[in-house]
């Protein structure tokens, strides 16, 4: 699994112009699966995103993360994160999990996040969202857990 993760003072979803979730500080994150991601793949990403240490101490230091500071999540699916823009110049995504796949791994995602302690609000799979946030920092991680982990 991929996910791109910003600290963020909030962060908003619209579809259609309607509200559909919105999160107060925490961590926006976009995440995407690819062929062959697992249950095991959303517990390492997730683990990763509730524990990571992005948020400021007392002393500045980015020591916190969103589980100690009681931050709040929302979880975005973006299956372009699997875009492969090496040739030409029209990404392919043949390297992403099918959707139907993929949205079980999202919710799933969404479950585990919630589980670990973390309020967490999620994006609506497939549709085309406006996605409206005010980062902190800025701060922006990339995870893959094919690499990263």
């Amino acid at each position: 699994m991929r996910a791109v993760v910003q600290r963020v003072r909030s962060a908003r979803v619209e579809v259609e112009g309607a509200l559909v979730s919105s999160i107060g500080a925490g961590l926006l994150v976009y995440l995407g699966a690819g062929k062959g991601d697992s249950s095991r793949d959303v517990e390492a990403v997730t683990e990763k995103i509730a524990h990571l240490r992005v948020f400021e101490d007392d002393s500045g230091a980015m020591n916190r993360s969103l589980v100690d500071v009681g931050g709040e999540a929302l979880v975005v699916s973006q299956f372009t994160l699997y875009g492969d823009a090496r040739k030409g110049r029209r990404p392919s995504f043949v390297e992403a999990m099918a959707p139907d796949e993929a949205r079980v791994l999202y919710e799933e995602s969404l479950s585990r996040l919630r589980a670990l302690g973390v309020p967490t609000s999620g994006g609506r799979f497939r549709a085309m969202m406006a996605v409206h946030s005010e980062n902190w920092g800025p701060v922006t991680i990339l995870l893959d857990t094919r690499k990263t982990f």
